[in-house]
């Protein structure tokens, strides 16, 4: 009986220590470098479509042994721009019928979980635009170095009728015939982050 309940107790304790060893696992943060890291987008309408970038005004991504444990993102929506070139385009994304730059400067992504399998990994998190948060995920491929950090996404898809971006959208008019603008649009994300 007293051999049972000291095996009991030594098998508590390692549990213990080592759930307060893996709690107590110092993370390193790595600085998102905001010159380099880039998010390209694309949207469609029937016959055609528009494309461009947008970057980072910061970013802080914590990593343990483990690899990545959490990490945050803020896009600076002054800085969308169509790869065409077209001032025009550029100055209607920032306007009232797209992103409304004036009153939501910034959108942000919030990493909730990363899932790993083999060499790519799928992360998970809030992705909030004009206010809005909705959780999305999207496959990656995530270097980790001493010193340097790299993510670098698949092209994946996001809904902007769910972030009430309304213009030529069929989620709120009904009456576009084929003047609609597809809602879905793809992003990619390149990230460099540095320690």
């Amino acid at each position: 009986m007293k051999k049972s309940i000291f095996l009991f107790l030594s098998i508590a304790f390692v549990l213990s220590s080592f759930k307060k060893s893996s709690q107590n696992q110092q993370s390193t943060p790595y600085q998102v470098e905001t010159a380099t890291s880039v998010v390209y987008w694309k949207g469609y309408k029937p016959g055609g479509s528009q494309k461009g970038t947008l970057h980072l005004q910061s970013g802080t991504i914590d990593v343990t042994e483990s690899g990545i444990v959490s990490g945050y993102f803020v896009a600076d929506m002054h800085t969308i721009k169509a790869a065409s070139g077209s001032e025009k385009l550029t100055a209607h994304l920032k306007s009232e019928d797209f992103f409304e730059v004036n009153q939501f400067p910034t959108a942000s992504f919030k990493i909730v979980e990363i899932v790993k399998n083999n060499d790519q990994s799928t992360v998970i998190g809030d992705f909030t635009i004009k206010g809005i948060t909705k959780r999305v995920s999207f496959p990656a491929k995530i270097t980790i170095a001493p010193h340097t950090l790299k993510i670098e996404s698949e092209t994946f898809h996001i809904n902007r009728a769910d972030f009430n971006v309304k213009y030529k959208s069929k989620t709120f008019f009904n009456n576009l015939k084929e003047k609609f603008i597809n809602n879905k649009f793809d992003l990619k994300v390149a990230i460099i982050a540095t320690r």
